[in-house]
């Protein structure tokens, strides 16, 4: 296991969301979305445009910095539906934000290429959010390249309906580290695309001690140069320990949250914003008064 223990690599603090300079001096809040009937936890998904409208003023008024409209549950086991039925989800919900929120920045989870260029031509979509770092379709790439848009990419062993059937790593941070440092070196030298995030996928192909060694390492991360996203809102690394249901895992979410941050995290991918924003406020106040105290 690769030690890595509170270094601090600098990692890119800008990213623009199509002409749209966000600085990441602070870590980001994604809000999570969902558009689909079997997402895992059910306070996430939305059943109206009314409830949307609801669900993203909330996020927005608590400080979400991003809001990510997803079409496709992902959980393991999940069957992926078909391009018409995540296109009939998704696009009606993006004009509806887009009409009633012109200034918010929406970021779509697919991993379709035709969906994400549909999305950001069509509806004004600021981010790509990809699951499969580019595996689950070979156009991806070149397509985030001509929309010239951020992308996000994670890791995944396997697919949503394979990922968590015995996943076996030789070093899962070091393995993961080096998935990473291709895709990356792919997408800027070949597709220059430079604003790049990067998930190690929690849950995502891993065991119950994997997430945990990737968040006690989730610093290693920051060595690729680029912001790292924890992913980990009420997952069942989560509620399989404290034997509760995701509906119940918000403590625990919170105190992952507060771990990873304190690892290096440069966005927290959340179901709920509030508590993450406390979370984010107390831990840039306690890292302000570390930094104090060594310069004195």
């Amino acid at each position: 296991m690769m030690a890595h223990k509170n270094t601090f690599f600098p990692v890119k603090k800008t990213c623009n969301f199509r002409g749209k300079l966000v600085h990441i001096d602070s870590p980001l809040i994604m809000g999570i979305i969902n558009l689909t009937p079997d997402s895992f936890y059910q306070g996430s998904r939305v059943n109206s445009h009314e409830e949307l409208i609801l669900r993203a003023e909330t996020m927005l008024k608590e400080g979400a910095h991003i809001l990510d409209i997803g079409a496709c549950s992902t959980r393991p086991g999940a069957e992926q539906p078909d391009e018409d039925t995540e296109r009939r989800r998704l696009f009606p919900a993006l004009q509806v934000l887009r009409k009633n929120f012109p200034d918010a920045v929406l970021s779509v989870d697919t991993w379709r290429a035709s969906i994400a260029k549909e999305a950001v031509y069509e509806y004004g979509v600021d981010m790509i959010n990809d699951i499969s770092a580019g595996n689950m379709d070979p156009d991806m790439f070149q397509t985030v390249a001509e929309c010239k848009v951020p992308y996000l990419l994670m890791h995944m062993q396997g697919t949503p309906q394979t990922m968590q059937k015995n996943p076996v790593y030789q070093d899962v941070v070091q393995d993961i580290l080096s998935f990473f440092a291709l895709k990356t070196e792919e997408l800027v030298r070949k597709y220059h695309v430079h604003d790049i995030f990067v998930d190690p996928g929690f849950g995502f192909g891993k065991t119950l001690e994997h997430n945990y060694i990737l968040l006690e390492n989730l610093d290693a991360f920051r060595i690729l140069g680029f912001p790292v996203v924890a992913g980990i809102s009420r997952k069942s690394m989560i509620h399989r320990i404290l034997a509760c249901t995701p509906e119940e895992a918000l403590n625990g979410t919170t105190v992952l949250h507060t771990i990873a941050l304190l690892r290096g995290a440069s966005v927290l991918r959340v179901h709920d914003v509030k508590p993450a924003s406390e979370a984010i406020r107390l831990v840039s106040f306690l890292n302000k008064a570390n930094t104090d105290q060594k310069g004195k």
